[in-house]
């Protein structure tokens, strides 16, 4: 099975394309990518980011599509307007379950996209995504309002982004407590689902690799319920084993291949 990443590099390895491949890797699937952008980051935050021009972007997703048999797509980081429209035109005619992450700061605190992207990707992607995932930070930056504070508020701003089409995956690990709560909401009912809360720094690239997870069970042929649980237990996984890594002097990544390494990097 091949899925294709749609996002951003991370030149840290972390996140970004690099955590999409990996991650598909560790799950069985072949992975293909489109990179939208270059970044100079490491453990430490972001340094600089050079946005692939448009035309370019839609030349290497014509490509794939071509050529290989993709039976799912992750998007991640869009650097502007014109590669986020650009998209949406092309995948509106791409038969495919579609993972959307929306991907607008870094675990660091930086900036990734600028502020006019934000009304692009929610008014044009959101119209060919199966399902997207925001975390809670982003999911406040999408409604245009305050950040939720507890799982009553994650809930009723799940739902809001909900109406607008796709499932939603609102992840809820920037709130405290013992466990990590997320909400699903699929056709109009959400659940809750949750993992216990990990100890550690070491989490640059958690949503991308969950996302990325998502897109290669549904790869698979995984209904998406199935799909999402399948993610959760592979992040919860990598999280997990992150403090078996010693990558850098920041915050590390995840541990993608958890479960086929037996030894210390």
């Amino acid at each position: 099975m091949i899925a294709l990443t749609i996002a951003g590099s991370d030149s840290g390895g972390g996140a970004g394309i690099q955590a999409d491949l990996k991650t598909f890797a560790a799950l069985g699937v072949y992975g293909a990518s489109v990179i939208t952008a270059l970044t100079a980051q490491n453990t430490m935050g972001v340094q600089g980011v050079y946005p692939i021009p448009a035309d370019f972007v839609a030349q290497q997703l014509t490509s794939v599509m071509s050529d290989l048999d993709v039976r799912a797509i992750k998007i991640g980081m869009l650097a502007d307007v014109a590669v986020i429209d650009r998209l949406a035109d092309m995948l509106a005619a791409v038969p495919v379950p579609v993972v959307l992450d929306p991907v607008m700061v870094a675990a660091s605190g930086d900036r990734l996209v600028p502020v006019e992207a934000v009304a692009a990707l929610r008014d044009r992607l959101f119209g060919v995504a199966t399902i997207v995932t925001p975390n809670v930070p982003e999911a406040a930056v999408l409604l245009g309002t305050a950040e939720a504070t507890d799982e009553a508020g994650m809930r009723a701003q799940a739902m809001a982004l909900a109406d607008r089409g796709p499932a939603i995956l609102l992840k809820g690990g920037h709130l405290d407590g013992r466990e990590s709560v997320d909400v699903l909401c699929i056709d109009g009912a959400c659940e809750r689902l949750t993992s216990p809360r990990v100890a550690t720094r070491n989490t640059h690239g958690t949503g991308c690799t969950l996302s990325s997870a998502i897109a290669a069970h549904l790869a698979q042929g995984a209904p998406l319920r199935e799909a999402v649980a399948g993610a959760k237990a592979y992040i919860s996984g990598a999280i997990a084993a992150a403090d078996e890594l010693t990558i850098g002097r920041g915050h590390g990544p995840v541990h993608h291949f958890h479960a086929l390494w037996r030894h210390e990097v």
